[in-house]
């Protein structure tokens, strides 16, 4: 088995964002380009993930992983999710769109698709909302593969350590889309940690290679987290404009309009803390979202859809983290290519 620093020419990671931000065709483009790719399996069916897993192997031969998320408990107040839903009554007739089934699994077929990855190996497998078993990350080490884990502090990333995973994922508060945390604990809310201070932390606590998410849109962003203790940065939403995004285009161009003036962690959509940028459904509804994940996510998932299909970005997930202003639309090699120039810059500007 390689080791994680051995995956690729530039340490840039592009982060896997479920909901179709990640694709095959941005995946392999990353790979290519000396990046890692990643393809998000989240939400996806065993047998839709393989399928991506396919394109994605036909597009490179380069190393790319794959993340999975993990199961989650059934919601603490089913009432609560009741009550949310008929607060959103009104945007199920407005859209002329029904709400979702809340009464669907919550394991997101974690089992079915960690036998498909262990049956076929893939390069990397990460692993967010949570720490896999012990013998899950033994498993598929024996099949080649390196593991990854998001964390959100010290204390999940001695957790991973000790399950023998070869990396952790280091998400500050900054980033965009779900937080990792491995508990939704609504007492929580608002306690992110920024991501060098949170680095910081983890570096002291575990000696594992460290990935730093959060917020990073710069080559010399990448070399402030290098130089903290990180072997790698993650990007999401710098890569959420390119053209082999699977982004929706209303998305895409939101990142940068001028009235999208700010990002926000919320629960409207999913139920679970999240980053987006601030839109109508969020000022509404955020205050009132519960602490059920994912039941609020299927609740919504028509809604959103709907509001994409009518051009309304106000009722859309618009996740984006909070460095979205500086995002650039750039095909995914030449996006690669410039902030590796940009670190190399930046690290020569430090030697000086």
């Amino acid at each position: 088995m390689a080791p994680f620093t051995g995956l690729f020419e530039h340490p840039i990671v592009q982060a896997p964002m479920a909901g179709g931000g990640s694709c095959p065709s941005l995946a392999a483009a990353v790979s290519e380009a000396g990046g890692l790719g990643f393809l998000a399996a989240g939400y996806k069916t065993p047998a839709a993930m393989y399928e991506e897993i396919k394109q994605l192997r036909a597009r490179t031969a380069r190393p790319f992983g794959v993340n999975l998320f993990m199961p989650q408990p059934p919601a603490a107040d089913p009432a609560a999710v009741e009550v949310y839903a008929e607060q959103l009554a009104g945007e199920a007739t407005w859209y002329r769109t029904p709400l979702g089934e809340t009464d669907q699994r919550c394991d997101d077929a974690y089992d079915a698709k960690l036998a498909i990855l262990l049956d076929d190996p893939v390069p990397v497998v990460s692993f967010t909302f949570g720490c896999p078993a012990r013998t899950a990350v033994a498993a598929l080490a024996r099949a080649g593969t390196v593991t990854v884990v998001t964390v959100t502090s010290a204390a999940e990333a001695q957790a991973a350590a000790e399950a023998g995973v070869d990396a952790v994922c280091v998400q500050g508060v900054e980033a965009g889309g779900h937080q990792g945390t491995y508990r939704d604990d609504p007492r929580a809310d608002g306690a992110g940690v920024g991501l060098l201070s949170l680095l910081a932390e983890v570096r002291e606590s575990v000696r594992v290679p460290l990935v730093a998410a959060g917020g990073l849109m710069r080559g010399a962003q990448i070399a402030a987290v290098l130089a903290a203790g990180a072997c790698a940065a993650q990007l999401g939403t710098a890569f959420l404009p390119c053209p082999e995004s699977g982004a929706h285009a209303l998305h895409k161009r939101a990142l940068t309009d001028p009235r999208y003036v700010r990002t926000e962690l919320t629960r409207a959509f999913t139920g679970r803390p999240a980053r987006g940028l601030v839109n109508r459904f969020i000022r509404e509804h955020g205050p009132y979202a519960p602490a059920a994940y994912p039941q609020i996510h299927h609740l919504t998932s028509g809604l959103r859809k709907a509001a994409a299909a009518a051009g309304d970005p106000q009722a859309m997930a618009l996740w984006a983290g909070q460095g979205h202003r500086l995002a650039r639309e750039l095909p995914a090699a030449g996006l690669v290519a410039l902030l590796a120039a940009e670190l190399h810059a930046a690290r020569g500007s430090l030697s000086h």
